[in-house]
């Protein structure tokens, strides 16, 4: 694997040397160099999608870094743009997921999401492609980030190691910053209200910063304050970036920036609501029950610092390098509540009091190049590239050292008292390092077919303590994970693909030998249709799916690790997933714009058990907007099939938890007034549909938000 290492490595200075090959290749074809669009300085490359009002993008990376279009990109992917967000008020990453194909958003709390795809859990955020894994069980607000800091949100579905390294097989999230392109001064102010008290006001403002605009500035900022349908809970939220741009030539762009996020609720839940009473009856709560205390918080700072460098060479070659910091902090003072009340005195109901801090900090470097060449009288390109991240994450936690009775539950009023608190000791630590090098190409065989592959060798290592004091450390090294895939165009509107790719995914489990586990393999086979209307503003797929998981690690009943107590574990065949996703996403007409995606899918463990039944089979989205004049009205819906958990009741006897199907309809409004100011009404819910946003979680639910309105005002300047 050295000698892999080593060319991929090697590769990287032909970036450098590629104006003179470049140059050299041309005299001896007698041809054009590839034209690619201009990166960056023209924000062709880039793909905004702002003041575009379109539903889809021109070209992505998130999948190969190959800046390929939906259509060329042989896998199953989603898009939600900028204007997607506007149009349906989606304020937080996980309002974007739910509009997603494919992809579920489970509420474990007031301040946590747990997503997943294709059956698997998605446990990592990619930031302008940058991987950031995150743990849901210390949650520093990474599910609430709000949208308003980003252009468009890039949803690769399956196996995604090329570009993430280390995860699951279920999907990759992408949130691509917004940047400071404007040449001439533009922005927008809004206002908004809606239901519980929710106000929010925003602005965002760009504009260049001499005679040139060859240095633009944009600044992009929200503060919102807002009750909930929860009882108690009151949520703070102050949002900045601040962006740079420069073009230190006319093919070369520096953008320098910062973003924070200041997330303060109060009355935060900690878990969520008994499933039964004491009895083993069913609960029946009221949706804005909670188990919030006067003085319970999930506090959360992000802030993100970054820099990149962007230049195209004449030839139409390119070099990307960043660099970027992340700091996330925590504190959460917490009240979790266990067991089952009594169903006539409300008694039972059992407290624990907790407060971490939590910070995790990383660093990411990210360079990669793309070459376009000729050969054999076809264009091809290459790109190749290195991705660092060293990320330290650290939980501290006082104990209470008094608790309190919880009482009668049904007349919980959140004055439970605070306790006094121990002194601050370290509960867990997790210092984990990840290096990768990959190269990626696309070949034209023909003119209608083309062949992408590429591969990543990793160095992934990890140090830390769990909460018993018991430490850790182990690596693996040389993980190479190869991608493949196959396009045919039939013509300029439909293509056929099909395409292989991998991921692997630690684990912390050591065998009879005492030595820790191959990572889980996680493998994708997918086959689909594209298509591609009116000049790719209108996107739609068909794909099939199939995902193998391997070196599962699972009980090895006769043997403990040596010198512990621990449980041993030997390897063995995973999970499999396979179905089907549909997609129409874009323009039908020039005032039509539709998003739509169905999903279905089927997991089962190598026993042939259904595994993950708390992720619904079959999904489907459903919103559209269409403009008459100055009056745009849309609407759509969100569906999931039944899901379940079995889980033990107060009698010790296993019991099915489930969450019947559901559709949730939303509708919209919006009106322009004058050339700047428009006004929008938002209404989620319209039908007050009544639904456990997640059920079995630690045996306990919560409930989906009933209906809400939002009206806003916006003005253009």
């Amino acid at each position: 694997m050295y000698f892999v290492k080593t060319v991929i490595a090697s590769s990287l200075g032909l970036i450098f040397l590629q104006p003179a090959l470049a140059d050299n290749a041309i005299e001896q074809e007698k041809k054009t160099s590839v034209s690619l669009p201009k990166m960056g300085v023209s924000g062709e490359w880039y793909g905004a999608s702002e003041y575009t009002g379109e539903y889809q993008v021109n070209q992505m990376n998130t999948a190969t870094r190959l800046g390929l279009s939906v259509k060329e990109t042989p896998q199953s992917v989603s898009v939600i743009t900028r204007q997607i967000m506007d149009d349906f008020e989606l304020e937080t990453i996980t309002d974007v997921v739910n509009l997603a194909t494919g992809v579920t958003a489970k509420q474990n709390d007031s301040s946590r999401f747990n997503y997943s795809a294709r059956g698997f859990a998605i446990n990592n955020l990619q930031i302008d492609g940058v991987p950031t894994t995150w743990e849901s069980g210390y949650s520093a607000g990474e599910t609430v980030t709000e949208t308003i800091l980003y252009d468009r949100v890039e949803i690769v579905r399956g196996a995604t190691g090329l570009t993430t390294g280390a995860g699951d097989p279920s999907a990759a999230i992408n949130l691509v910053r917004k940047r400071a392109d404007s040449r001439e001064f533009v922005g927008h102010a809004t206002a908004s209200a809606g239901s519980w008290d929710h106000y929010q006001g925003t602005v965002d403002l760009s504009t260049p910063l001499n005679d040139a605009g060859t240095i633009r500035g944009r600044i992009v900022g929200s503060y919102t304050d807002s009750d909930s349908y929860i009882d108690l809970l009151e949520d703070e939220r102050q949002v900045f970036l601040g962006t740079l741009a420069a073009d230190l030539t006319d093919r070369t762009l520096l953008n320098i920036g910062v973003s924070y996020q200041d997330h303060n609720p109060t009355s935060s839940t900690w878990g969520g609501l008994p499933v039964w009473f004491s009895d083993g009856s069913r609960t029946d709560w009221n949706r804005s029950k909670t188990t919030g205390a006067d003085w319970t918080r999930w506090g959360s700072e992000i802030t993100n610092y970054y820099a990149n460098l962007e230049h195209q060479f004449d030839s139409g070659a390119m070099i990307y390098a960043a660099y970027s910091k992340s700091v996330h902090e925590g504190d959460l003072r917490l009240l979790y509540l266990s067991g089952y009340p009594d169903p006539v005195t409300g008694q039972g109901m059992s407290s624990s009091p907790s407060w971490y801090d939590n910070e995790r900090k990383q660093d990411n470097i990210d360079i990669y190049g793309n070459i376009p060449f000729t050969l054999l009288g076809h264009e091809h390109e290459v790109t190749l590239g290195l991705m660092h991240s060293d990320q330290d994450f650290i939980a501290e936690r006082r104990d209470a050292l008094s608790s309190s009775s919880v009482g009668n539950f049904f007349k919980w009023d959140g004055s439970y008292p605070e306790p006094s608190w121990g002194d601050k000791r370290t509960y867990v630590t997790r210092d984990t390092k990840q290096t990768g090098l990959y190269a990626v190409t696309r070949l034209t065989l023909a003119e209608p077919l083309k062949l992408i592959l590429g591969s990543r060798v990793t160095d992934w290592e990890v140090e830390g303590m769990n909460w018993d004091g018991s430490r850790y450390e182990f690596e693996h090294d040389d993980e190479v994970t190869p991608y493949a895939g196959l396009i045919y165009d039939f013509n300029d509107t439909y293509s056929a693909y099909a395409s292989y790719t991998e991921i692997f995914q630690p684990q912390n489990l050591q065998d009879k030998n005492g030595d820790f586990l191959e990572p889980i393999d996680g493998k994708n086979y997918e086959t689909g249709i594209k298509a591609a209307y009116l000049d790719g503003r209108l996107n739609t797929s068909l794909s099939l799916f199939r995902i193998e998981q391997d070196n599962l690690g699972q009980v090895d009943p006769n043997n403990l690790v040596p010198g512990s107590t621990n449980q041993a574990y030997e390897p063995a065949e995973g999970a499999t997933s396979k179905g089907f996703e549909i997609e129409v996403n874009g323009a039908l007409t020039d005032n039509w714009n539709i998003l739509l995606g169905w999903s279905q899918f089927r997991a089962e463990d190598a026993n042939g058990e259904a595994v993950n039944t708390d992720h619904p089979r079959r999904t489907a989205t459903f919103y559209t907007t269409y403009r008459i004049q100055d009056l745009t009205i849309g609407g759509g819906l969100n569906w999931e099939s039944s899901n379940y958990t079995i889980a033990n009741n107060p009698q010790g006897r296993p019991e099915k938890l489930k969450q019947d199907g559901f559709a949730v309809f939303n509708l919209m409004a919006r009106y322009r007034l004058s050339p700047a100011l428009q006004a929008q009404l938002n209404v989620n819910n319209v039908f007050d549909e009544e639904y456990y946003s997640q059920i079995g979680f630690y045996r306990q639910l919560a409930y989906g938000a009933p209906r809400n309105v939002t009206a806003s005002l916006r003005y253009d300047f």
